[in-house]
């Protein structure tokens, strides 16, 4: 049964690492939570390992720099693990061809900028029109402030009759951007899915993106064992399934994505909790209304 906790604080003597989500469990995509700053400055004082995973689309030296950008400090964590991160290891693989269409906005071309020449190999990989296209990496809408899925259906029935795998680079299917819900990349895989293309995952609640999370923190501190991680996010099909999925503990953020089911007025309402849960057939260890 999920324990509601007042704080973070309160289970950190249990973990020696945590794998922290990011959207609207650090930050609101415009400024960190300070709250949330200052529980997680306290276990990193504490000797506490904390892994960024997130599923951006961008990579680690992107994601990074968007932290940067909006006030997230460096010292905060010891490294990120992003579904960015995790797809280029896919694209490198040849697994949507050498000549793809990117379908998401410019500001997401970190994805192929930062491509590590060590997993490339000799492969070369292009930007190319849809119609010369061997695959499609997906990292987004292109304009996710006005256009729904819905905007992509002509896009996605030429590239199902030709064959085109989707590489989706953001499972998420929706976030909240300040207080404005939006469609992601997730959402655009599950469209064209539906219309029976097919498309590839490597994110939350995916394990590739748990087994990067973890060879980098086996380089910061081998020895950690799964009993001794936390997971903490928002994303109830996302961190917690993927938690659950690895057999690891996880701290659900129910003041995020599901404040409305959940009933999170500071803390989540309890009887609204369990039935939120009960609906998704999913239990996290523990629950809280924000992380503090």
């Amino acid at each position: 049964m999920t324990q509601i906790i007042d704080s973070f604080q309160q289970i950190t003597d249990r973990y020696d690492a945590a794998y922290v989500d990011l959207w609207g469990c650090l930050h609101n995509g415009f400024e960190p939570f300070a709250a949330a700053v200052v529980a997680l400055e306290k276990f990193h004082a504490k000797g506490g390992k904390i892994i960024l995973l997130t599923n951006s689309p961008r990579p680690r030296p992107s994601v990074a720099r968007q932290l940067d950008k909006i006030g997230v400090p460096r010292g905060l964590y010891d490294d990120i693990t992003a579904s960015g991160d995790a797809s280029q290891f896919s694209l490198a693989a040849g697994d949507v061809g050498n000549k793809v269409y990117h379908l998401g906005p410019e500001r997401d071309l970190g994805f192929f900028a930062d491509l590590p020449p060590e997993i490339l190999k000799d492969r070369e990989i292009t930007r190319v029109p849809l119609e010369q296209a061997e695959g499609i990496v997906c990292t987004g809408l292109f304009d996710d402030d006005t256009e729904t899925p819905e905007d992509y259906r002509a896009t996605f029935l030429y590239a199902k009759n030709k064959g085109l795998k989707l590489l989706c680079t953001n499972p998420d299917v929706i976030v909240d951007k300040g207080d404005k819900r939006i469609f992601c990349a997730g959402a655009l895989a599950e469209a064209y899915t539906d219309m029976g293309g097919t498309s590839l995952y490597f994110g939350k609640p995916h394990p590739p993106i748990y087994d990067l999370a973890r060879r980098r923190l086996d380089a910061l501190s081998s020895g950690i064992e799964d009993h001794r991680i936390l997971c903490i996010g928002d994303g109830i099909n996302t961190d917690i399934k993927g938690a659950m999925g690895e057999d690891l503990d996880s701290l659900f953020i129910s003041g995020g994505l599901a404040a409305k089911e959940t009933g999170t007025d500071g803390q989540p309402d309890p009887q609204k909790l369990a039935a939120f849960l009960d609906k998704a057939q999913l239990s996290p260890t523990y629950a809280i209304g924000h992380l503090r």
